[in-house]
């Protein structure tokens, strides 16, 4: 997207270049790379990062409003509400499409929001990891509120330990061993001192949650959750001490209850022209758009886009049992803008925001990048491709 960026950045391009960069990973982290890493960076001119920044505060207005909590009550399922829950979300990530205005201005389109965490550990590394293999220019950078891998590092660990001793601090998953982002888990362990813990191994006395560490039992003060209950639905013969609605005594980085809130179910509610026209498809009162084709339909309840219709028909819609649990979104042209050395690629850029408890705002901490050849971003519609796949975000200064 900077064009001399770019240029310089595939002039130097290699092949063996990239198969190094990519096998030093997994010497760092055996056997723990479970997706692709696209062949490049994205590098984020001026005006596209401000744009980016101004789509985000855009959307950071609606999750401040009073009102919030009281409109996304219908968000959180009633048999998976946890108690305790904080006052915001610990977490906020903001999925945009890069699109083309037609006066060829970059402008970012929203696509989803959460309030869930994202890859903060393995983010930081790939951005160190992406120059030691490849020229990155020095009037770009990978964050905008630290100015070095240790303050970055000081800044996660606050969000998440904030205080407490990290043994006592756990990273929840199910079975994180199996997850394709294990990596994240892993890198930040050795950031942060939190280890990933699996749902079944905690133990509940009371009110108290335990795990056990070298015969250890050690209490739980804090858990950073990665766990959603899409997973969990997935073992239906689990027997635990804990349930997650269980009313324990832990504060939550990452409570549970925000997955939900901040989701697509959010989605209608916010006003800005960075997001694309969404309603709920009850909302509609039975009179639908006339082109639907430009339209793509999401279930609220179904994630990592499972579900999600991207070829929309009235009989569609008209047959929804219950559509006021589906949203109709305008769909959001991506400009394919990363000129690789065949073809240009389409990219998806998501802004990752921390948010302590004790803040009035969040604040950018870190981005990923999604490149794509593909009808949508994701590896179903990227296979047999190349500079496609996750990467980092560098901004020009």
């Amino acid at each position: 997207m900077h064009p001399g960026s770019r240029k310089e950045f595939n002039a130097s391009f290699n092949e063996n270049a990239y198969s190094q960069f990519v096998k030093a990973i997994d010497s760092d982290y055996p056997g723990m790379l479970d997706f692709r890493i696209a062949e490049t960076p994205v590098f984020i001119p001026s005006p596209l990062k401000k744009n980016l920044l101004l789509a985000c505060d855009e959307i950071i207005e609606t999750l401040l409003s009073p009102d919030f909590r009281e409109k996304t009550e219908r968000a959180v399922p009633a048999d998976q509400s946890v108690p305790n829950e904080n006052e915001h979300t610990s977490f906020l990530a903001i999925d945009f499409a890069i699109s083309k205005t037609e006066t060829g201005e970059l402008v970012p389109q929203l696509i989803e929001l959460q309030g869930f965490p994202s890859l903060y550990g393995y983010q930081a590394y790939l951005s160190e990891t992406f120059p030691k293999h490849f020229s990155i220019p020095n009037n770009f950078e990978y964050t905008l509120n630290t100015h070095s891998y240790q303050e970055y590092i000081d800044s996660l660990r606050d969000l998440i330990v904030a205080g407490e001793d990290p043994e006592q601090v756990i990273l929840l998953e199910i079975f994180p061993e199996k997850q394709k982002t294990r990596i994240d888990f892993a890198i930040t362990e050795e950031m942060i001192g939190v280890k990933a813990v699996c749902y079944t191994k905690l133990i509940r006395e009371g009110k108290q949650l335990y795990y056990e560490k070298d015969g250890r039992k050690i209490r739980i003060k804090r858990i950073y959750n990665r766990l959603i209950f899409d997973d969990l639905a997935k073992y239906n013969d689990l027997k635990t001490s804990y349930q997650f609605t269980d009313d324990v005594d832990v504060t939550w980085v990452g409570h549970p209850n925000w997955f939900y809130r901040i989701s697509k179910f959010a989605l209608p509610l916010l006003k800005s022209r960075f997001v694309p026209e969404t309603k709920f498809v009850s909302d509609y009162n039975m009179v639908f758009p006339a082109d639907l084709e430009n339209y793509v339909l999401k279930p609220l309840f179904s994630f990592a886009g499972s579900g999600v219709k991207i070829h929309v028909t009235e009989d569609m819609l008209t047959t929804l049992p219950d559509p006021e649990n589906y949203i109709l979104q305008k769909k959001v042209v991506y400009e394919p803008v990363i000129q690789a050395p065949d073809g240009l690629v389409k990219c998806e850029i998501r802004m990752m925001y921390g948010w302590p408890d004790n803040s009035e705002r969040p604040e950018l901490m870190i981005s990923l990048s999604r490149l794509s050849r593909g009808e949508m971003i994701g590896v179903d519609f990227n296979k047999n491709f190349t500079w496609v796949g996750g990467s980092a975000c560098y901004f020009e200064k």
